[in-house]
């Protein structure tokens, strides 16, 4: 059994839009609705919830979840101040308590199915497993005057995507640890690093990011594009059009 958390309840502050930026479009659909299709077409996943700020539950039942119609069970969860809060709404909401969860960002639109399987499957195995990819770029780490205080050695340091696939009691009994310690972590596989427990990385992939700024967005309706006309020009080619 494999249930998926979509977690879509932020409020996109660093976006500067008055439309939370899981709702901004993204080609025909909005930027939810992107991994929604992902997640519900995959083949992987039976069961999937979807976790939104409380005051939007309406609007994305009516608006995002419903015209897409992928025939799978789709329940909505009201979202917390805090992403892990979110998580944690999320997992209490799951009716079956065993198998594998799978917790995406849904503002990660270009997930791909092969990336889920791989990710489910490394849970399988260790009971937790998460994409990164390898840090290209020189890390420097600034002092509170906007002063260089350290350079980071980049050699074996990943930086961390979703899906981020567990088993469903490890993941629960690390948030629940958190919550106890008033622990907030940056992404779920740090609870459970916390707990002792073994996370396998996958390798992930660079277009599979976080849209958090305008240039994100911007980065994503060209990507959309680009796919649009190699389709357009294949369509004409098998046409003998051109």
């Amino acid at each position: 059994m494999v249930t998926a958390i979509i977690v879509a309840a932020g409020q996109g502050v660093r976006m500067g839009n008055s439309v939370f930026k899981q709702y901004l479009m993204l080609g025909d659909h909005p930027v939810l609705a992107h991994s929604l299709i992902t997640f519900g077409l995959c083949g992987l996943v039976n069961n999937l919830y979807v976790v939104v700020p409380e005051s939007d539950m309406d609007y994305c039942l009516q608006k995002i979840v419903r015209p897409l119609k992928l025939g799978i069970d789709i329940k909505l969860v009201s979202g917390g101040p805090q992403r892990q809060l979110s998580v944690y709404n999320g997992l209490r909401k799951i009716e079956n308590k065993r198998g594998i969860v799978v917790i995406h960002d849904g503002v990660r639109p270009f997930v791909t199915p092969g990336l889920i399987q791989v990710c489910v499957q490394g849970a399988e195995e260790t009971g937790a497993c998460i994409p990164a990819v390898p840090v290209a770029d020189t890390l420097k780490k600034v002092n509170s005057s906007g002063l260089v205080s350290q350079t980071v050695e980049r050699k074996g340091v990943w930086q961390a995507q979703t899906p981020q696939a567990f088993a469903y009691e490890l993941i629960t009994r690390a948030h629940e640890k958190a919550m106890v310690d008033g622990f907030i972590a940056s992404d779920d596989a740090f609870l459970v690093e916390r707990l002792g427990g073994k996370v396998k990385i996958v390798t992930g992939g660079r277009n599979n990011f976080k849209i958090t700024t305008p240039e994100d967005l911007r980065i994503a309706r060209a990507m959309i594009a680009f796919d649009r006309m190699n389709e357009a020009i294949q369509e004409l080619s098998d046409n003998h059009l051109i």
